[in-house]
């Protein structure tokens, strides 16, 4: 066990240098990249190119610049931003780190609870009217994009009804730190929770409700039934738990994406200034270290996700243990 640990560690820590590898490479030694010239800015004097460059050390050969860059982001944490000089990107994706967490955990506690009651009560009630009508709220919150959605509760708790009883208690949008008030900080996040997770719930709950479909016509499930087990036992300790195998798949990914700032929409519309929206502005400056920092982050949760769903397959499928 301890050896199937420490090997998954080493192969997250390869992926992580991989990746940012990749990136530095993409915007360091792809031709016609030239960091100095963006820093020195359009019609720069040739002069203060070369100061630049000398300056931040792109006259170095690729792996000493590689070196000195991934130095000054784990170990010294004093990588500056190119565009705002003297500003540590470490800190500024920290700052944002929790509120993308705190966004994206709220919200993958309800699509995780809303799409196994979707699922479970549509498989247990098929082709019946129940059965359809839940399948046709799971569509409708498919179809719904993020931003319209967002966009559609504001209007209605920040503008139309905010004095009436039914959303005085909405605060302005924005962020309000756990730690001023948890009461506080779960008013603000409570409406964003719901609009990222109606899409999931639409989509897994799908999902799931397939798979239970599919289980329910397995081997296992009729030894069950044939055992006298419970219609509630055979749903949750057989079908439901072999089903949960790919709805843990797919969590696994889409959390890990999100909170690597796949919520930008989410953000935007809320006014939350998350991982998402840091990278979005790092992308339109086009400012390289906060870009590595942003990416670096965002690959890490996924690695780490990944890292965890291998581990739930082992507790959901005995099958897996054997191998």
């Amino acid at each position: 066990m301890i050896f199937a640990i420490l090997q998954r560690l080493g192969q997250m820590v390869f992926v992580l240098f991989g990746i940012s590898a990749l990136v530095f490479l993409i915007f360091f030694a792809t031709p016609g990249s030239d960091p100095a010239a963006r820093i020195a800015g359009r019609n720069a004097a040739q002069e203060t190119v070369q100061a630049i460059r000398k300056d931040f050390g792109f006259d170095k050969p690729l792996p000493v610049q590689y070196g000195i860059m991934m130095k000054k982001l784990f170990i010294s944490r004093d990588l500056t931003s190119f565009v705002n000089r003297g500003l540590t990107v470490v800190p500024q994706v920290m700052r944002a780190a929790p509120i993308t967490l705190s966004l994206v955990a709220g919200a993958a506690v309800l699509w995780v609870f809303g799409s196994i009651f979707v699922g479970v009560i549509a498989a247990l009630t098929r082709d019946s009217i129940i059965d359809k009508g839940l399948m046709i709220l799971a569509l409708i919150g498919v179809s719904m994009p993020v931003f319209w959605l967002g966009e559609l509760m504001n209007l209605v708790s920040q503008s139309r009804f905010h004095d009436t009883w039914l959303f005085s208690w909405v605060p302005g949008l924005g962020y309000k730190p756990f730690f001023d008030g948890p009461w506080l900080w779960f008013k603000t996040l409570v409406i964003p929770w719901f609009t990222l997770a109606a899409l999931y719930i639409g989509i897994y709950g799908r999902v799931l409700r397939a798979n239970l479909v599919e289980a329910y016509q397995e081997d296992y499930i009729r030894t069950a039934r044939a055992k006298g087990l419970s219609p509630s036992r055979v749903m949750l300790r057989h079908a439901l738990r072999m089903s949960m195998i790919p709805f843990v798949t797919m969590f696994g990914l889409d959390f890990g994406v999100l909170v690597g700032g796949a919520a930008l929409l989410t953000e935007v519309v809320f006014g939350l200034n998350g991982v998402g929206r840091l990278t979005y502005q790092a992308m339109l400056n086009l400012d390289l270290p906060m870009i590595l920092a942003t990416v670096m982050y965002a690959s890490f949760f996924v690695v780490v996700t990944n890292a965890v769903v291998d581990i739930l397959y082992v507790v959901l499928d005995p099958r897996v243990r054997e191998h």
